[in-house]
Parts: structure tokens; sequence; C-alpha cells
């Protein structure tokens, strides 16, 4: 009887999981890794505190058919998994599911697999592995070079028009939850055809959208999303600019000692990760522009977008070589 309880309940998962339902991307990753080849480790990748795809204790040939007596136990980083933990959960089928994975539960999750073929038959032994890492989709920002015509490259002038620049950008940028952040500012003097020599200053500045955790105030209506809120600032930062192209189009008097050089505004897209975490196509193929938290003897310190190697390192996720 309960042999036929057993197959029932694994039927009625293969039924659950023919659905119609939309799958998730770590559950995509998850079966393509079955699907493609059979590894010593199958690599699945979770979404920082959200909930994970059902990982399998089964092998492809295993989905099909069906299994007397089956039997399940899950062993994590930290020792044996039981079904009432908070963290994760054990389905009647044998499925691992995490819920709000967090940094910490990453590492290797090895399921322990006894069951029978037929009733008659011996029971056998199946051991899968596998590495289950948190990640983050990456966060972006917008990079923008943009060059004025300048006061003697020593003058207080340029210093002041600067903090001036500064404010009325990050003015324009503000109910966005979106921050600017000066990057470089240099004054060069350049030898120009025909016109000598003049002073220019070459500002380099970033646009990126605050985060939860470091953001003072975040907008709350559909339009906060991270890439319209980072979208929109990029339209009013260009449109700022080409409003001053136009003024000066405008203006009747002589030109002010510092202005905007139309058609000097530049911008670049730029990605990054969140410290602990990096991108390594080499390493994950199946997820080459998710932010991966770092492996053991790897580090992220800063908001770029690899994971350094440090041996020292034992954790996952490491924002320092100890």
């Amino acid at each position: 009887m309960e042999a036929s309880a057993a197959g029932r309940a694994w039927r009625g998962w293969r039924r659950a999981r023919g659905g119609g339902s939309r799958l998730s991307r770590a559950t995509i990753f998850l079966f393509s890794a079955f699907l493609v080849r059979a590894p010593a480790s199958v690599s699945v990748y979770v979404t920082l505190h959200q909930r994970s795809p059902h990982v399998l204790c089964a092998n492809q040939q295993l989905w099909n058919a069906e299994l007397v007596d089956p039997s399940f136990q899950w062993h994590g980083p930290k020792g044996k998994i039981v079904s009432e933990n908070s963290t994760a959960q054990i389905t009647s089928t044998g499925s691992l599911v995490f819920q709000n994975f967090e940094e910490t539960m990453s590492g290797v999750y090895t399921c322990f697999l006894k069951y029978r073929a037929n009733v008659e038959d011996p029971i056998k032994n199946l051991q899968l592995k596998y590495v289950v890492y948190a990640y983050r989709e990456p966060h972006y920002y917008y990079q923008f070079t943009a060059r004025y015509h300048a006061a003697p490259c020593n003058s207080i002038y340029n210093i002041s028009f600067e903090k001036k620049l500064l404010q009325i950008l990050r003015k324009l940028v503000h109910d966005l939850s979106c921050e600017i952040s000066l990057l470089k500012s240099q004054c060069h003097r350049i030898k120009m055809q025909k016109a000598g020599l003049q002073n220019e200053l070459f500002f380099t500045f970033s646009v990126s959208s605050l985060d939860t955790e470091k953001g003072p105030k975040t907008c709350k209506d559909h339009d906060c999303e991270y890439f319209k809120r980072l979208s929109k600032a990029k339209h009013l930062i260009e449109r700022f600019f080409n409003q001053q192209v136009e003024a000066l189009g405008r203006r009747a008097q002589p030109l002010p000692q510092i202005y905007y050089i139309e058609g000097t505004l530049a911008m670049v897209w730029i990605n990054r990760c969140f410290p602990g975490y990096g991108m390594n196509i080499l390493k994950h193929p199946q997820c080459p522009e998710c932010c991966v938290i770092c492996s053991p003897g790897s580090y992220n310190p800063r908001d770029g977008i690899h994971c350094l190697q440090c041996n020292s390192s034992l954790v996952y996720g490491a924002k320092t070589c100890p």
C-alpha cells in the first residue's frame, strides 16, 4: 500500500512538472544542466531572498520511471536537512525547496535516494550532488563625459562651477531616487586649429539608481522600477545638456567664460555587481550575465563585475581577502 502511494505521489510530481506553469530562470538552468550532460555536480542558481525552484532528487533516467518505496535524505553545508527546517523543505517526492534564500545558504547539497525499480528488486542507491549559488541581477549605471570651455585652469571659478553643476544634476534626478557621482574632473589647455590655446574642463560622472539598501528614500509607484528610473534620469541629463546648447544659440551677449561645448556629451552603459558577487562566463556558462556569489577562494571588495582570486578566502560571498 505504501509503495502504491509513493508511486502515485511520484506520478503526481511528474504531472505537475509537465503542466503549463511558467518556469523560473533557475528552474531552466537546473533542467538544462541535466539534459545537456550528466556532471559530477549540478550548478543551481537561486535569486537572493527568493524562493528556489525544486531541486530534484532524481537524475534524467529516473524522471520518467516509477519508483517503489523511495526514500530521500538531503545533506547541506551545515549537515543533514530535515523537512521541518524553516529555510529549506523536502517535498513528499524528495525535492529540496529553499525559502528566502540567503547568502550563507550557498554551498554543496547532496541527495541520497534509496528505491526499488520493482517490488522484488533489491534496494538501489543514488547520490546526487548540487552546488547551489545565490545570485543577483546586475545593477547598471550610465557613465557620462562632457567638456566645458573654462576659465584658466588655476581659477577658483572652475571649482565653483563644478560644484554648481553637480548640484543641478543631483537635483535633476533626485525625485527618481537616482544619484550622481563625480568620477573625474580635469582642466587642460587645448591647442585649437586657427584659434590658439583655450582651457577646457573634462567632466566624468555617473548616474545610478539607488538601491533600497543604500537609498534614504525610494519612490513607490509603478514608474520606480530600477531600469525605468535610470532611463528617465538619462533622458533628463541629455535634455539638460541640449538645453544649454539652445540657450547659447539664443544668447545675444558674448559667450560666458565657462560654457558647455556642443557635441561633447558621451555616454557608456556599465555593468556592476554588488560586493561579494561577480560574473564569470567560464565558471557559470548557464548564467553568464548573472552576478553570482563569489565561491571560496575568491572575493569581490567593490562593485566591479569579477570575483578576484584569494586563496585564504573560505566562505561564499567574501568581500575581503583575509
